[in-house]
């Protein structure tokens, strides 16, 4: 049987995902790591003076099979994994890091590179941020040390993919391990009856013909802390939460290799710490900066909790004798949040069905853009649950495709994100890109989504926007490949159209009778908006600071994991009733890449840019086209060719300014 990967994609740059089998990934990478290898070779055997031409345009089109091989690879890893492919990911995550290191550490490549880097050849400005960003990687990756340390930042680099590789399947064998499984009427009281279905449906995708099963996804743990009364099942299923990573698996001697080798490495390169490392490759540029914005935010944000601690021990004081505790702070805010703003959950969940709001935030990419989403099953997917669109502008011209993965499976790990199966480039025409969107939403019918779960829906779709739009010349700086704490800019205040009263009457609509949402719902909506904020706030930012902690101090692997968090967050002053939104032994973000490491301050630093940013669609109207147009153009299709904060300035016309963020937040 031939392998699908030795042949060319199809025109709409889709896998053919039913003719790959398991075997074939082998073969295509060994095969892929070799091409490239040999197409290194000749850049560097050149005889001829090195030009941008003949040096960094080869060097990125060279490991054409093996991007397509890893598109898919990583894509499934993550969203459809079983055991053969776990155990051929620990395999490849190392062989892929020593590959890329081989092609980084050739002192002849880079000399090539930083020979036009010094000459006075004439670029354009995207060519010369290419070049920019390849010397850049380049240097990082060891490129100006000593052969003896350069070998050693490459060894630790494969060291660290092994790690944050095992730490991921840890996370994920962990969760799937845990099932809180009821079967008494007494355990379920309080429990909605859309809740009650999905523990249902979640005992018999198990195989399970009695009972209701609730597990960690927070489509399930969340509606469960929320309205359970019994307080030791509460109790029960948020402590096998907050132990993720520390039950069937350890992840806590992985967590210390991680940051110690981190820390090696760092030093390595000439940074005091791995927070140094990667910030230097950031727009905030220093740990002094990221701090200063999270301690303007985290001031008022402790008088805005504890304000909500004390109106929450009132209201607790009527029904229990022992003080709040963490797994109460879901179920006596929905009952602080009934009283004051009459406004039920589940009756809000009643106008968010899945496919209502998917076809909501179609609209509104339509009304912006112009674009237009047709559903294609004929084309393969790598699921059956995966929906596929084809994306077309209003006067036809193809876009892209989209593939939606909506629901919570054992084989996907937990969380929402959005990657692609091909990157938007030119190689004489536009070539369109493939986007995924992955979310967790409990599969059932019909599906039926929580105020949470529809911002997640529009934030993802953002991503996925910004993957669509883009329109540069080299895939390498397309897309959402920007810096790190600019990446979720498109997708944050993608989330704003969401909750606007003239979008939901839209798509909001009744599950039974197809009616609108009434205005007198969305005003509940709109007068809680700042409810809780103070509780979100807090689980976000304590999280950002326990990163930071990780990674800017350079002996913090030589602490125990436990103790060390418990000082990082007592730092803080830390309420006690509140945990980090990730404790560290199921931090994904900073621990199963290195992508997020000292950076999950990021979705805060570009909370200042959306909320300032939306703030000229409300100034304009939420879907005036030249505002659109100005985000499109500057933001959207720029992906990394430009450094981002002139991006912003190009379409805000001027620098973002903190309080919107402040407001919208309700900590003014």
């Amino acid at each position: 049987m031939s392998n699908p990967f030795f042949e060319p994609l199809a025109d709409n740059g889709i896998p053919n995902f039913p003719a790959i089998r398991f075997e074939h990934y082998r073969e295509a990478f060994d095969q892929g790591f070799a091409e490239q290898l040999a197409e290194i070779d000749d850049i560097v055997g050149n005889p001829e003076a090195a030009t941008f031409e003949n040096t960094l345009e080869l060097l990125e089109e060279s490991g054409a099979l093996l991007r397509r091989v890893e598109d898919v690879f990583w894509n499934l890893t993550s969203s459809d994994t079983d055991a053969k492919l776990q155990a051929l990911e620990c395999d490849v995550a190392p062989e892929c890091s020593a590959h890329r290191s081989s092609i980084y550490a050739r002192p002849e490549l880079f000399a090539r590179v930083q020979a036009v880097y010094e000459s006075a050849e004439s670029l354009s400005a995207e060519q010369k941020q290419l070049l920019e960003e390849t010397r850049r990687t380049f240097v990082r990756a060891g490129a100006e040390l000593g052969d003896e340390e350069r070998r050693r930042v490459s060894a630790i680099t494969e060291k660290l993919a092994v790690l944050c590789t095992q730490f991921g399947q840890n996370v994920l064998k962990d969760s799937n391990d845990y099932a809180l499984t009821l079967t008494s009427e007494s355990d379920l009281a309080g429990l909605p009856e859309y809740v009650r279905e999905m523990g249902r449906d979640e005992a018999l995708n198990r195989g399970e013909e009695q009972g209701y099963v609730f597990t960690l996804s927070r489509s399930s743990i969340t509606p469960f802390l929320q309205y359970a009364e019994n307080r030791l099942l509460r109790e029960e299923i948020y402590s096998a939460y907050r132990s993720c990573g520390t039950r069937s698996v350890d992840n806590r001697p992985l967590i210390q290799e991680i940051v110690a080798l981190r820390q090696e490495r760092a030093q390595l390169l000439g940074f005091g710490t791995h927070a140094d490392f990667m910030l230097d490759d950031r727009m905030a540029r220093t740990t002094v900066a990221v701090r200063e914005l999270l301690d303007q935010v985290w001031q008022p944000c402790l008088q805005q909790v504890s304000r909500e601690a004390d109106a929450l021990a009132v209201c607790a004081s009527s029904e229990a004798e022992e003080a709040l505790a963490p797994w109460d702070w879901w179920y006596y805010t929905e009952k602080l949040r009934r009283q004051r703003f009459d406004l039920d959950p589940d009756e809000l969940k009643q106008y968010f069905k899945l496919e209502n709001v998917r076809d909501g935030v179609f609209a509104v990419a339509n009304k912006l853009y112009g674009l237009v989403f047709t559903e294609r099953p004929d084309l393969p997917v790598y699921h059956p649950e995966v929906v596929t669109y084809e994306v077309s502008e209003s006067n036809g011209t193809l876009v892209g495709h989209f593939l939606f993965d909506f629901y919570s499976r054992p084989s996907k790990r937990s969380g929402a994100w959005m990657s692609e199966f091909r990157a938007q480039g030119h190689n004489g025409s536009r070539v369109t890109p493939v986007i995924v969107n992955c979310c967790n939403f409990p599969k059932s019918t019909p599906c039926l989504l929580g105020v949470d779960e529809v911002r997640t829906l529009f934030h993802e779709f953002g991503h996925g926007l910004h993957g669509l739009l883009s329109n540069v010349r080299y895939s390498s700086l397309g897309g959402t490949n920007v810096k790190q704490d600019f990446v979720e800019l498109p997708s944050q205040i993608m989330e704003h159209w969401a909750m606007e009263p003239e979008v939901l009457t839209s798509y909001a609509l009744h599950v039974d009778t197809g009616e609108p949402i009434p205005n007198a719902l969305i005003s509940k909506l709109k007068d809680s908006e700042h409810f809780n904020q103070g509780f979100a706030t807090t689980e976000y930012l304590a999280a950002c600071y326990l990163d930071l902690a990780w990674h800017s101090a350079a002996d913090a692997s030589e602490y125990d994991v436990d103790e060390f968090e418990a000082t990082a967050m007592a730092a803080i002053a830390k309420s006690a009733l509140i945990d980090p939104r990730y404790k560290s032994t199921y931090f994904q973000h900073i621990f199963s890449d290195d992508s997020y490491s000292a950076g999950y301050y990021v979705y805060i630093w570009a909370e200042v840019l959306d909320a300032d940013g939306y703030e000229a669609f409300k100034e304009n109207g939420l879907f005036d086209q030249a505002t659109a147009s100005a985000f499109r153009g500057n933001v959207l299709e720029r992906g990394g060719t430009v450094d981002p904060m002139t991006l912003y300035r190009n379409f805000r016309g001027r620098d973002p300014k903190v309080e919107p963020l402040l407001r919208n937040r309700g900590l003014l």
